[in-house]
Parts: structure tokens; sequence; C-alpha cells
């Protein structure tokens, strides 16, 4: 009896003195990659996203808080294809955290294993904001999502190995939310596929490639440099000829210069974003994908 009554108490004190098992703190860059920490991660991260939903991720808001969030940061998602250049560098100088350096289990570049597109033979800024290692909004591909979130799955699972099964089963469970989305999106594309769609920036390389559709044609001259009335000009004229139905646009966009165009070609503005949480019911990358097809769809038939 004496013993039993010294196991319990002396349970009840490593209790007490004991600290809980600490969540994994994980920063993203960009809202798609927390997405998919969370689902990963589940109750044992706690995720943070730099950006916003609806921010453009060329140019983010390198705020102070941002280094205090990389300092305590066990884990680091960031894409790896350049995309965050003008402001991620700066921050992790200033953070001086080892945890999330290049080649460390805490550091998940997204791009590893992706076969950029667009990679240009060679860079220079007559080209506008061109990308040395290739076009790297590469999410907007459900498929490449998966091999994302499998990096993200085995980072969690070297840093926190006691919860590791758990990761890999939520990692299956995504895995198999997208196999069984993929044939529904795909149909739901289909009947437009090889048609032409206009884009502000040249952001949806990889969502054309995915569901058949041409999308080579922006409102944007060259990458990053706004519209200019002589080549709007000559988007409308090819929209014309091509009898073009969708521009899409993202949150960040001047919106009213794609209305412009849309009067003068009869085509449908259709509002369409990269991450998660910038259109209504979005919470989640699978939702995401679900209203860009749901919207696209719409404006096309």
């Amino acid at each position: 009896m004496k013993t039993k009554l010294l196991l319990v108490l002396g349970a009840i004190f490593a209790a007490l003195i004991l600290p809980a098992h600490a969540k994994l703190k994980v920063v993203a860059t960009l809202p798609d990659f927390a997405s998919l920490a969370r689902d990963i991660g589940g109750d044992n991260v706690e995720v943070s996203a730099m950006a916003k939903p609806t921010e453009d991720p060329h140019f983010v808001d390198a705020r102070p808080s941002f280094v205090v969030q990389l300092r305590s940061a066990d884990v680091l998602i960031d894409g790896g294809a350049e995309l965050e250049l003008g402001w991620l560098p700066p921050l992790l100088q200033n953070a001086r955290n080892p945890k999330i350096e290049v080649g460390k289990p805490g550091r998940v570049q997204a791009s590893q294993g992706v076969r950029l597109m667009n990679v240009p033979a060679n860079v220079t800024r007559a080209a506008g904001d061109v990308h040395a290692l290739g076009n790297p909004h590469f999410m907007t591909d459900p498929i490449i999502a998966k091999t994302v979130a499998l990096h993200i799955a085995q980072s969690f699972s070297a840093l926190d190995a006691p919860n590791a099964a758990t990761y890999d089963a939520n990692y299956k469970k995504f895995e198999a939310a997208i196999n069984a989305k993929l044939q529904e999106w795909g149909t739901a594309m289909l009947p437009f596929k090889g048609q032409s769609v206009v884009a502000y920036h040249d952001s949806w390389v990889y969502f054309a490639h995915r569901f058949g559709l041409n999308i080579d044609i922006f409102l944007e001259p060259k990458p990053g440099i706004p519209p200019s009335p002589s080549h709007l000009a000559e988007v409308i004229e090819k929209m014309k000829a091509q009898k073009i139905k969708a521009i899409i646009v993202e949150p960040f966009h001047d919106r009213k210069i794609a209305e412009k165009v849309a009067s003068s070609t009869g085509a449908k503005v259709v509002d369409f974003a990269q991450y998660p949480g910038a259109l209504p019911s979005t919470d989640s990358y699978v939702k995401l994908i679900d209203a860009l097809v749901s919207r696209l769809s719409a404006a096309m038939k």
C-alpha cells in the first residue's frame, strides 16, 4: 500500500514539474505553405504565415515581428525559388537561428524536387521581374502540393520523432484528399482544354499545365511592369481574335484595368488567388483549388 502511494505521489510530482510536450513552432513565408503545415502538423504544431493571403508575395512588408518569429522557430518553410528574395534574406540574417538554416531538418524549401517551369536562358532587368530559377508559383498545381506536403511531414518527423506516425498519417490523409479531388477538378475543366485565359501576372503556368489551359497572355507587358495603353490594346485585339472569355485577377492587382479590358472584349473578370484565405470559404488548400476551378469553369461556360 505504501509503495502504491509513493508511485501515485511520484507521478503527480512529475506531472507538476515536467513540461508538457512542446509544440513545434513553424513559420511559413506564404499562406499556402502554412495551410499544408497545419494539415500535416495538426495539434502538434503552432503555425504562422508571414505574408497575408491578399498580399503580393514579391513585396511583403518585412516587419520586425517577423525577426522575432524566425528567431524562435523550429521550422521555416519557404519556396526556395527566389519568390521571397526581396524580403526574406535580411530577416534571416537578423534572426540568426541555426535551426532553420538551409540543409537543417528545420528548413523546408518547398521547391526541392520540383521541376520549375519557364526557366530563363538569361536574366536581365529588361525582361521585367523574371526569376532566375524559374517560375516560383508552383503551388497552384495540386500534384506539386502533395510533394511539398511530404517535405513538411519529413521535417516534422525528423524534429519530433514521437509524433512521426501522426505526421505520416496526416500526410496520407492530405494526399488522399488531393487524389480524390483531382478527378473532380479535371472533369470540371475538361470542356475547356486547350482554351486560352488572360491573367494579370504570370502566376498560373502550373495551374494551366495541370488543367490543360493556355495562360500566356498577360495584362502586364512584362512581369512586374504596369500595363500600358498600347499593350492593353494588343491584349484586347488578341482576346477578340481568340474569343477569350476570362481574365483572372489576384487581390493585389488593379481590378479596374481588367474590367476595362473585359468591357472591350465581352470577357468576364474572375477573382483568383494563390493563397488560402484570400477568397471566401477558402481556409484550406483543397478548398482554394475547389474555388478556383469552380470560378473559372463558370466564367468560361
